[in-house]
């Protein structure tokens, strides 16, 4: 062979052996990718029911109930972001910081019946703590605005609208 017909092949095999695994990367970082969802946007379109995602917003108060299948704990609670609520199944114990009324963020996959079973949830923070992910939610769904001050009580949150927020911030 001449010497540039094997310089074209080396050059041919760096690129096709770069390609694949380029390929490979990007293959490997779709399948662990999980997407953030607030509860509006699973209840107006809902993932695949083998897609895992990561669910946030605050646990509606009085929506927790405990039950027991054997000797596994199942709880069941509602999470919402002022718009909508999903309810969330979860087999195992509950982080001790997960209260009615915080922020919590739980990792799983929706069910048939229209249930999230999640595998894992998140609940570390103190009282004023709120994931970056529920706080943009919060916003996005315009129950809360941060330069009015910290979020609002779940139990406000069905009268509370973006007029009521903007109208407070005009009042100070």
């Amino acid at each position: 062979m001449k010497r540039k017909t094997r310089r074209l092949w080396l050059v041919i095999a760096c690129v096709v052996g770069l390609g694949s695994a380029a390929a490979l990367t990007l293959s490997a970082f779709s399948s662990n990718i999980q997407l953030f969802m607030a509860p509006s946007q699973v209840k107006a379109q809902p993932p695949a029911t083998d897609r895992t995602v990561r669910l946030g917003g605050m646990v509606v108060a009085g929506s927790v109930r405990r039950e027991r299948h054997g000797e596994t704990p199942v709880n069941i609670f509602d999470v919402t972001d002022g718009q909508a609520a999903v309810t969330v199944r979860f087999e195992g114990i509950l982080p001790d910081l997960f209260r009615e009324g915080q922020s919590v963020v739980a990792v799983g996959s929706m069910a048939p019946d229209g249930t999230f079973t999640a595998s894992e949830v998140l609940a570390k923070h103190d009282e004023t703590y709120m994931p970056k992910e529920v706080a943009e939610a919060l916003q996005k769904s315009g129950k809360w605005d941060p330069k009015f001050g910290p979020p609002p009580n779940a139990a406000s949150w069905n009268a509370m609208t973006s007029k009521d927020s903007k109208a407070a911030g005009q009042t100070r």
